[in-house]
């Protein structure tokens, strides 16, 4: 188990590092979208390619940042009974769910992203819009972060044995939505 940990501590850390890209892609989208205005408002210039990086960047947010999320425990889950049972039994639902849901349709769409990146790579697919920009960057974040979300499933899932074990003391915080 302690080999598997390391491994859990790795995959952490390389998906904190891909949380902070996608915090920074953040800042960088919002400073591209007032330049974009200011441009287009002040000099009526304006550029394709700009609203298009803006929509890349938001890709990149949402499928960096996603196993960064489930790293923190901040995912979204559906609540019908994870809010009223013991930590117990969330730990084995996490676990279930990980193995069952999470993990497989991180893999299958891995493995269907990945042709449609390497073909928009191989024919160097850009844009039909006027401006517009090379295709195959968007596509690559696909297969990449839906790699890193199922990697981050491994790791939350060795963090759960680990933890129903006894072997590490770990607090999978939990807040209940107000309602």
């Amino acid at each position: 188990m302690g080999a598997l940990l390391a491994l859990s501590r790795v995959i952490d850390w390389i998906n904190e590092k891909f949380g902070i890209v996608a915090n920074w892609l953040i800042l960088l989208s919002c400073l591209i979208s007032a330049g974009n205005a200011f441009s287009r408002y002040l000099f009526s210039a304006s550029s394709n390619g700009w609203l298009e990086i803006q929509w890349y960047m938001f890709a990149g947010v949402v499928l960096l940042g996603g196993p960064y999320t489930l790293k923190m425990n901040e995912h979204v889950r559906v609540d019908l009974v994870y809010g009223m049972v013991s930590e117990r039994t969330r730990i084995w639902i996490d676990i279930i769910c990980g193995i069952l849901f999470l993990l497989p349709i991180c893999l299958i769409l891995t493995y269907f992203t990945w042709p449609w990146f390497v073909d928009s790579w191989r024919l160097n697919e850009s844009s039909s819009n006027a401006g517009g920009l090379l295709r195959w960057p968007v596509k690559l974040i696909l297969p990449v972060g839906f790699f890193l979300m199922a990697l981050q499933g491994i790791s939350e899932i060795i963090k759960r044995i680990a933890a129903l074990e006894h072997i590490i003391d770990v607090e999978f915080k939990y807040e209940k939505p107000l309602q």
